[in-house]
């Protein structure tokens, strides 16, 4: 709860600061002066509507989506010794992070990966693949199982979905701007809202939505780096350590869709800018001067 209103009472703050920036360089008047005539007030109002709707949407189906995107298998009762392992790991740190069960699973997949979503951390979904569980030892899979808890514990889902509708309102603000003000002025279109200005906000919007998830990365590493803390603590720095080492010897992971990021993600250059997970590099080094 405390999450949401500090989200709610953000968006307000951010309105009133661009209200007032608007209002100081004379950006209304320029506006108005060129016909564009917007209401600005109504236009961050109505972004900040459309930008939570998805995020908030997105979140609430993530389980649901996630179990059908990975074709997630859901251990309602354990049939081998394998899951029977798993689910006592997770009942096991669950009950030490403070959250309720999360529901367990396991998603067929050569790949070492693993993912934890859901609503809020009393609801969530924690699975790992098929070749997570062939490829690491048990303390490896323990540790990334802490991590993935960490996440839960930490509300990281929900955290990074209100931190992607704040991005998502800025970007439908300043791209629905940018629309009317070509469509009125390169286009001279005078009445309403013309095809140069659906074309050039969804342009807008794609272009600034590129731009705005480069921050959305940037959080989320930071996140990752403490749910890698978490992990440690949960399953012993070196079990986590070693995960993490793992995970460096084998090939990279693809990126899942959406929420459901990989536990592990390399990069270099400019495409680091865009990745979700810092290199296991810098993760490892964090582990072991933090230690």
């Amino acid at each position: 709860m405390m999450r949401i209103i500090l989200f709610l009472a953000t968006n307000i703050a951010i309105m009133i600061v661009i209200s007032i920036v608007f209002n100081v360089l004379g950006l209304g008047g320029v506006l108005d002066a060129q016909g564009i005539n917007l209401n600005l007030t109504s236009l961050l109002m109505t972004s900040a509507i459309v930008g939570v709707t998805g995020s908030v949407i997105s979140l609430a189906m993530s389980k649901w989506s996630a179990k059908r995107a990975m074709g997630v298998q859901v251990i309602d009762r354990a049939q081998n010794q394998t899951e029977q392992w798993l689910l006592e790991v997770v009942t096991r740190q669950a009950q030490q992070a403070g959250i309720g069960m999360p529901e367990v699973g396991i998603f067929n997949t050569p790949e070492p990966n693993a993912f934890a979503t859901g609503m809020n951390k009393n609801s969530a979904l924690v699975a790992v693949s098929t070749g997570l569980l062939h490829s690491m030892s048990p303390d490896e899979v323990e540790a990334v199982i802490g991590h993935e808890i960490t996440h839960v514990a930490n509300g990281d889902m929900v955290t990074m979905a209100l931190m992607q509708g704040v991005v998502n309102t800025f970007v439908y603000f300043f791209a629905t701007v940018i629309g009317h003000v070509v469509d009125r002025t390169v286009f001279q279109n005078e009445r309403g809202q013309g095809m140069g200005y659906y074309i050039v906000q969804m342009v807008a919007q794609i272009a600034l939505g590129f731009l705005a998830s480069m921050l959305v990365a940037w959080f989320s590493r930071r996140r990752e780096f403490k749910a890698d803390a978490g992990g440690a603590l949960l399953a012993g720095r070196d079990k986590m350590v070693n995960a993490l080492r793992a995970l460096q010897r084998g090939h990279e992971a693809p990126n899942l869709p959406g929420q459901l990021a990989a536990f592990g993600i390399n990069g270099s250059g400019f495409s680091k800018l865009f990745m979700s997970h810092p290199p296991l590099e810098e993760r490892i080094a964090a582990l072991q001067n933090n230690g």
